[in-house]
């Protein structure tokens, strides 16, 4: 069974409180949002596997702590995902970036996939999904959706802001995949967004409307 985890980090928690204001502008919304992406990352990747390798220091031999090599892999989702992609790549700069880009019909507010973009290899890897915000949770099912279509088996999920709401949806569709959350929100409003939440992730990114 999949776990929630909500990080409670100082600085996490302060740098995403200046994500949420609505007086926070483009530059600033961007490398906000880059920053807290590596932060959680740092977290996410809290129980990678170690193995002992020998190396010698200026002084002696040791035996010291190093990955397991084991392949990881971070899939933003189109668009906003890209926003937290690089702060990601800073502190792992050698894992694969796939890319999946969805769509939320504005009926249904289901979500439809248009592009995915994966490492060959994607079955081998430890995969995380990347995307500020988890409204409904459909982009997230979805998306996860289509990595287990193509082979995918070890995937978790993180994203800023949660409802409730998509929390659950993600839980019941996705029982096996682990949620990483900078905030767990109040609830959806009446348009579905994350309420308090912090407005329209891509938009503040790309300074679109």
């Amino acid at each position: 069974m999949g776990k929630v985890h909500v990080f409670d980090h100082p600085l996490i928690q302060h740098k995403l409180s200046y994500i949420r204001d609505v007086n926070t502008g483009t530059k600033e919304f961007r490398e906000l949002v880059d920053e807290v992406g590596m932060l959680m990352a740092y977290e996410v990747t809290r129980d990678l596997d170690l193995q002992d390798v020998e190396i010698e220091t200026p002084v002696t031999k040791m035996v010291a702590k190093r990955l397991t090599g084991k392949k990881l892999a971070f899939v933003p989702i189109l668009r906003a995902g890209l926003g937290m992609t690089q702060g990601i790549l800073n502190l792992v700069p050698a894992a694969r970036i796939g890319h999946i880009g969805l769509y939320r019909d504005p009926k249904t507010l289901e979500a439809i996939e248009y592009f995915a973009k994966l490492p060959q290899d994607i079955e081998e890897r430890e995969i995380v999904v990347v995307d500020p915000m988890l409204a409904t949770g459909s982009s997230a099912i979805e998306a996860i959706n289509s990595l287990k279509k193509r082979g995918a088996k070890h995937i978790r999920f993180m994203c800023l802001v949660a409802a409730p709401e998509g929390v659950e949806k993600m839980k019941e569709a996705h029982e096996d995949v682990d949620i990483y959350i900078a905030a767990l929100d109040d609830r959806l409003d009446e348009h579905a967004y994350v309420t308090p939440g912090l407005g329209d992730a891509g938009d503040r990114l790309f300074g679109t409307k």
